[in-house]
């Protein structure tokens, strides 16, 4: 979730290049620095990269869970509002009820990027005697609310509903979390827990209707993430019509941000966490081998466009806060264009089955696979290590 109209005073070239100022410097706040190791600070910032890679590799399928429960935007959002986060420092009614007022907060000041705003600067670890109690007291608290969002978003695409740990932990979530609106602002209650993963095998049951829409709806993920990477993530900054548009500016994380969006397409196509070639129940295996030469050689572009794409934002020019106007930039907006329009012909062939009931058996197949290897492990994995950079950042404190 990228911040629209919400709050443009965040994130400012010339501040990312002199660093920023501590979030509870105000001369009313309260100063003291945590009592803590760096070693333990430092290991928190290495659990964050390791649950920042295992989001972004969900981001191919936001729809679901992420979007109807609004916790894409909860966890997400960027630029960082931090002169609001410095307000909420200084708020003593809201730290002191820190837990609930985070499940009403505006989005701006949570999840990832509230958690890197303390943690890092300029790409590095914050030196420990930087960090105060009450930035401590602060990210506990989102870390915490962070880790619940991730199980929610496991037991909502768990079909069999298999840890009951996590799935009352998302049936609470879902309970006491409002929606988020365009501006970041939370209204309105979530509704229900439902269970994504028993809609998207069985058609008909839930969102999808028939097999083949569910499919469908694979590549449309991908094609959503693809086009948020090249015209936004990258494309906003690049050509100059926001230069604050920059995630992940704190840690320098953005292009290994990119890099993780497209991989979770790569992920979401050959039907299987971390594949390394499509697997034989996934979306592109049965393109290549369905008796369609048309589609057959559409699915052989999509792998090339995506091996492309992977390759140019590897090649990019390092840390994108700084270098977000090097030509590296265009060459990925490119190639991610390219991936688009590949993906955009391979989704019409595929659509052109509407109604055939060998495609419906071989897709409801290729959903089933996609739901258990692909989003279910991702969340599932995505949760063991949120629950461990929360940890990781309660033991900052000695």
């Amino acid at each position: 979730m990228k911040m629209k109209n919400l709050l443009k005073m965040a994130v400012l070239t010339a501040v990312l290049s002199a660093g920023f100022a501590s979030c509870s410097s105000d001369d009313d706040a309260d100063n003291s620095v945590v009592t803590g190791s760096q070693a333990a600070l430092d290991q928190a910032c290495a659990d964050w990269k390791v649950a920042r890679a295992n989001w972004e590799n969900t981001e191919a399928f936001l729809f679901g869970a992420a979007d109807v429960y609004s916790i894409d935007p909860h966890t997400d959002t960027w630029p960082v509002a931090a002169n609001d986060l410095a307000d909420v420092l200084r708020d003593a009614q809201a730290m002191s009820n820190l837990n609930n007022f985070i499940k009403t907060a505006n989005s701006g000041i949570l999840g990832y990027h509230g958690l890197e705003y303390v943690l890092f600067r300029q790409g590095q670890p914050r030196k420990i005697d930087q960090i105060t109690n009450l930035e401590y007291e602060y990210i506990c608290a989102v870390a915490k609310d962070l880790y619940q969002a991730t199980a929610t978003l496991e037991a909502a695409w768990d079909s069999k509903e298999s840890n009951a740990e996590r799935l009352q932990i998302a049936k609470e979530y879902v309970a006491t979390h409002l929606a988020i609106d365009d501006d970041g602002n939370q209204e309105g209650a979530l509704g229900s827990f439902q269970n994504f993963g028993k809609a998207f095998k069985n058609p008909g049951t839930g969102d999808w209707a028939t097999a083949l829409e569910a499919t469908l709806e694979i590549i449309s993920g991908c094609q959503d993430i693809i086009g948020e990477v090249g015209d936004s993530k990258i494309g906003l900054p690049y050509t100059g019509e926001d230069a604050t548009y920059i995630e992940s500016p704190y840690a320098y994380n953005s292009i290994t941000d990119f890099y993780d969006n497209i991989l979770s397409c790569k992920n979401a196509l050959y039907g299987q966490m971390n594949a390394t070639a499509p697997v034989e129940n996934s979306l592109i295996y049965f393109c290549k081998n369905a008796g369609n030469a048309t589609l057959a050689s559409q699915a052989g572009i999509v792998v090339t466009k995506l091996d492309n794409a992977l390759a140019k934002i590897k090649a990019m020019k390092a840390p994108f806060a700084l270098y977000y106007s090097d030509a590296s930039c265009k060459a990925v907006i490119d190639a991610l264009g390219e991936l688009d329009d590949a993906l955009g012909a391979m989704s019409e062939t595929l659509g052109s089955y509407a109604g055939n009931a060998t495609v419906e058996a071989q897709c409801k197949v290729i959903n089933e696979n996609y739901v258990d290897n692909v989003v279910l492990a991702t969340y599932r994995t995505l949760a063991d290590n949120a629950q461990k950079l929360y940890k990781s950042i309660v033991n900052i404190k000695k």
